[in-house]
């Protein structure tokens, strides 16, 4: 498993292109409202997401998960697949960084792809923070806590996250 790593334009121009137009058309992409990011309990934080695939549910979202093979074939990710969830955080007033959390108790790797550059960023256990720019992806110990952000310069904050083992 992948400590932590960063990989900046890690899909062609074209496919990261196809994933953008995708996740920020707001008239045809689905986003579901979500209260408070790290648990429910949260209520000093909102956003909305979009479950991709859950591999516990058996839940697959045709044909917005066809959009992401490419991007699943580069992370060569083995059949295991837990979670594929999109995330979007709206712009703030005020600059707010979310409880941490923990995606699953077990051990896994966390991916996440960053759909849009915004002055927000994931803060993983260590303190290391991670900078939201657009085609990026981080790749580190799901089980270890992490935590988001909103942004306050862009509209929306827009990523992409995978668990898998």
């Amino acid at each position: 498993m992948i400590n932590q790593k960063v990989i900046d334009n890690f899909l062609s121009d074209e496919d990261y292109t196809t994933i953008r137009e995708l996740m920020l058309d707001h008239l045809h992409f689905p986003w579901f409202y979500t209260p408070g990011v790290a648990n429910e309990d949260d209520d000093n934080s909102i956003y909305f997401t979009h479950t991709f695939f859950e591999k516990e549910f058996k839940l697959e979202s045709m044909p917005f998960f066809q959009t992401l093979i490419p991007l699943l074939n580069k992370l060569e990710i083995p059949k295991d697949l837990w979670r594929v969830k999109g995330n979007l955080h709206p712009r703030g007033h005020n600059f707010i960084e979310n409880k941490p959390h923990i995606d699953y108790i077990e051990p896994h790797q966390a991916a996440i792809y960053y759909v849009n550059t915004n002055n927000g960023h994931t803060r993983l256990h260590d303190g290391t923070k991670i900078d939201s720019v657009a085609n990026r992806l981080l790749l580190f110990d799901g089980s270890k806590s992490h935590n988001s952000t909103n942004c306050t310069d862009e509209q929306v904050r827009v990523n992409i996250n995978f668990n898998y083992v």
